[in-house]
């Protein structure tokens, strides 16, 4: 079974189609929750018209608000990570202009925390100086959605959130009420692009030209060029779990999808802007 036809046949384990739950809820099973089923499918170059795809992003279009923000399930809180993760799914596909991205751009770009990134009032660490911090897992997904806007990208706009991270790179203690930190388990190249690590940092961030122009970020491309083999081959470390019998995410094995993600950092890199 190729790795397509796996993630396809999930699409029903909560219970529903599109890898739904029957309450709509689109993202709990992880890794074959209706987000991160989407995410895999983009990854292996699996078109918005396809009906598995098309019916996951409907789904995901049905949990946007009119205020920008978007439910997951029913019950399950508005958190700016929750928004991102489903926007940035939404992205993905092609949908960057439709309505309800507009209003979740506005949207992002009103909440802003008094750092520039962004941060959720809820605190699973307690109350610790660091919790006044915006999260950085938060504010890496919110970016990924905010790459798609050009007179974001590159007016400006998301300079001080991308200046969060920068600083998190140089200080990598646990930031945000969530506690992200940067440590070995950041440093492995994980894929696909799940959480907060060192391959999804340095490739959302190489959009920016705030970004591409600071030591802090070329310092962390160089420790991902460092994961290269000699055939400039991106070496997966580490995925979930539940994706290893996926050929395209393979631990310890060339992933050529991963390494299309690598060239996309390199040219990005060539395009850097001088002062």
């Amino acid at each position: 079974m190729g790795d397509v036809e796996l993630i396809l046949s999930h699409r029903r384990d909560n219970g529903d189609d599109a890898w739904a739950t029957p309450d709509g809820r689109i993202y709990v099973g992880n890794p074959f929750s209706t987000l991160g089923a989407l995410s895999m499918l983009h990854e292996l170059g699996v078109e918005a018209g396809h009906e598995a795809v098309a019916g996951g992003l409907e789904r995901v279009l049905a949990a946007c608000r009119d205020d920008g923000r978007i439910r997951l399930g029913p019950r399950t809180p508005m958190y700016p990570c929750y928004t991102a993760e489903a926007a940035r799914v939404l992205c993905r596909f092609g949908l960057v202009e439709h309505p309800a991205l507009d209003r979740t751009v506005a949207h992002l770009l009103e909440t802003v925390h008094d750092d520039g990134g962004w941060r959720c009032s809820f605190s699973r660490f307690g109350k610790g100086p660091e919790t006044v911090c915006s999260n950085p897992g938060a504010t890496l997904y919110a970016l990924d959605v905010l790459r798609h806007r050009g007179e974001v990208r590159d007016g400006g706009g998301a300079d001080a959130a991308v200046e969060t991270l920068l600083d998190h790179w140089e200080v990598r203690a646990p930031r945000g009420p969530c506690h992200w930190g940067i440590g070995t388990s950041f440093l492995r190249v994980e894929y696909p692009f799940w959480r907060y690590n060192l391959f999804s940092w340095v490739y959302i961030l190489s959009f920016f030209p705030h970004a591409r122009r600071d030591a802090r970020f070329r310092e962390a491309a160089e420790v991902l060029a460092g994961k290269v083999d000699r055939d400039g081959s991106m070496i997966v470390e580490h995925t979930h779990p539940r994706l290893r019998k996926l050929a395209f995410c393979a631990p310890g094995s060339p992933s050529v999808q991963a390494t299309a993600r690598y060239r996309e950092i390199r040219r990005n890199l060539d395009h850097t802007p001088t002062e």
